[in-house]
């Protein structure tokens, strides 16, 4: 029984935007590529009995000081090809066949 509740649990990060409001994401997927290691994130409780898979934000991990900080992807083609990636790790995670 405790192994289906750990398969349930998610991993929930707060993030600050911009303006210092305090927002909570959940962690659906990472990868690592060129040193680099990224997360794709959805709003905490948008995927929750939708049966859909919602959009997602790119976020990329950077060492400043010795601290970790999650950022956006700036660079055009360096997100075009992460998005590229998550994008077909995604596809397979999502039943368009329900029905059968």
């Amino acid at each position: 029984m405790d192994e289906n509740k750990m398969e349930a649990e998610v991993e929930i990060y707060t993030l600050q935007d911009e303006d210092g409001n305090e927002l909570e994401f959940e962690l659906i997927g990472t990868c690592e590529k060129n040193g680099t290691k990224y997360f794709a994130m959805i709003p905490a409780g948008e995927n929750e009995g939708e049966g859909e898979f919602c959009e997602y934000v790119i976020l990329k991990s950077v060492v400043e000081d010795g601290e970790e900080s999650l950022v956006s992807v700036e660079d055009d083609d360096e997100f075009d090809d992460i998005a590229d990636y998550f994008d077909d790790l995604f596809a397979g995670d999502i039943d368009y066949d329900a029905g059968k």
